[in-house]
Formats: structure tokens, sequence, C-alpha cells
């Protein structure tokens, strides 16, 4: 079975978190049957460990981590690669990292109209 691990920064405002809210109840509601979690890297929970856990309880095989950054920074590539080596040491379970969400096509076209929309 295949989960999706949605994985953003985190901040101390709890506020912050409520695009990405929406956005794993949106994905949720489209694929009610694949299991889903959200998790920070830092000042939010669940962290990648315990929402790894999650999707493994659910049976997954095969989890998606998609990074909901808007760029390849430092995070995507010193933070996330280590934390998902111990998560392949400790499970069974083929962890797909996937290119930042700000690099993904339909995201740069979505942004680029929201830009052009507030000029009309």
């Amino acid at each position: 079975m295949e989960g999706l691990l949605l994985f953003a920064h985190g901040a101390r405002d709890p506020a912050w978190a409520r695009p990405f809210e929406t956005i794993a109840e949106r994905l949720r509601a489209a694929r009610p049957g694949t299991p889903l979690v959200m998790a920070f890297l830092e000042f939010m929970t669940p962290g990648i460990e315990e929402a790894a856990e999650q999707l493994v309880s659910a049976g997954c095989t095969r989890v998606h981590v998609l990074p909901l950054f808007l760029g390849t920074g430092g995070h995507v590539r010193r933070d996330i690669p280590p934390l998902l080596d111990q998560l392949r040491q400790r499970h069974a379970v083929e962890w797909r990292l996937h290119a930042p969400l700000g690099e993904q096509e339909a995201v740069l076209n979505a942004i680029s109209l929201a830009c052009l929309g507030v000029l009309e």
C-alpha cells in the first residue's frame, strides 16, 4: 500500500500551518483510501518519525515524501535525506523523496496565475 507524507518546515505560530492543513484535508477527500500524514521539521508535531510510524502502522510499504517547500534549499538538501536514511534503517518501507512542491510545474503555474490575478 502507498502512503503520502507531506513534510513542511513548521513554525511557532499555529496559524502558519492552516494552508497546509487545507491541502491535507483536500487530499484526504480526493483519495480517502490513501494513508496521508502531515509532518514538520521543527516547532510543530508530528515530526517525521512519528508520522512515519503512523504510515507504517497503516500498512504502507511505499511512502511518497513530498516536501512542502518552495525550492530545494538547505533543508531539502541537507536535513531531509538523513532523516529518510534513518527511516529506511528502522522500517522495511520504500521512502520515495519527491521534488519540493514549489518546483512542481502545476504549482509554478498556479503561483504565476495568482500573481497575475493581483494585477486585474
